[in-house]
């Protein structure tokens, strides 16, 4: 959630469907879901795929490293990168604060900690701020409100101010999906702020989702790295890295 006046956010509700439990914005569309005996597994295949980053640093290195996420969700996210990562600092900047007590509620997010905290702002405007300048390694943005029609931040400035947000190693990763979004108008705006050699992209999962990750730095790390970290990322934190390197291609070869 991002950029809507307190007074029209909408109402914030769950469902169940077997195993599993789902966010829901006052509509049918789900916003995050968690698994109830698993926690902090991350249930979507599009969720995983914004674990993507992890492909571009040491994965030693992750435990000393910042993340932020621009949309709370279900939390999953936050939760992963917290708990199961343990990295040095997890942030979430949310604007509906009932998305936060929902998912301190009903998705098992622990309270604000040392380690980890939600901001109650909007992102286009704390992303601004000069505590974030260059300090984030790990930005992970899905903004969607309750029709989930188009990203609600999409504009070359909004990207710029991400990018202004990361280490040199750092990368943003993008959930694109909606009824009414461009997957190469976003791509085009991130390429704007990034620069097209820096932007990289899954193919499609099933149900529409298309996450793009863009660096801060562009690289192009050699197939047999990318491998013995995707090996490391399955092996530590159970991720489906190995199948992430077949379909994760940078937009301009």
């Amino acid at each position: 959630m991002a950029r809507k006046e307190a007074i029209n956010l909408p109402e914030v509700n769950f469902s169940e469907e077997g195993p599993v439990r789902h966010l829901h914005l006052g509509s049918e569309w789900i916003q995050g879901s968690m698994l109830l005996d698993a926690p902090t597994v991350l249930v979507h295949e599009y969720i995983q795929r914004m674990m993507a980053w992890l492909l571009f640093i040491d994965p030693t290195t992750v435990g000393q490293r910042q993340a932020v996420q621009l949309g709370l969700g279900a939390g999953s996210l936050t939760k992963f990168c917290h708990k199961v990562l343990r990295m040095k600092k997890t942030t979430a900047i949310e604007l509906n604060p009932q998305v936060l007590h929902a998912c301190r509620g009903w998705f098992n997010l622990p309270t604000d900690n040392t380690r980890m905290q939600v901001l109650l702002a909007d992102a286009s405007q704390e992303i601004k701020q000069p505590q974030w300048q260059g300090s984030v390694d790990a930005l992970q943005v899905d903004l969607y409100d309750e029709e989930a029609a188009a990203p609600v931040l999409d504009s070359p400035d909004f990207y710029a101010d991400c990018r202004a947000m990361l280490t040199d190693e750092g990368c943003m990763t993008v959930n694109l999906f909606g009824r009414t979004s461009s997957f190469q108008g976003s791509v085009d705006r991130i390429a704007e702020a990034f620069g097209l050699d820096a932007v990289w992209a899954f193919k499609a999962t099933r149900e529409g989702n298309t996450v793009v990750m863009a660096q801060r730095t562009a690289s192009r790390p050699k197939r047999n790295l990318l491998n013995e970290r995707a090996d490391f990322i399955v092996r530590e934190w159970g991720l489906p890295a190995d199948k992430w390197v077949r379909v994760f291609k940078p937009v301009q070869a």
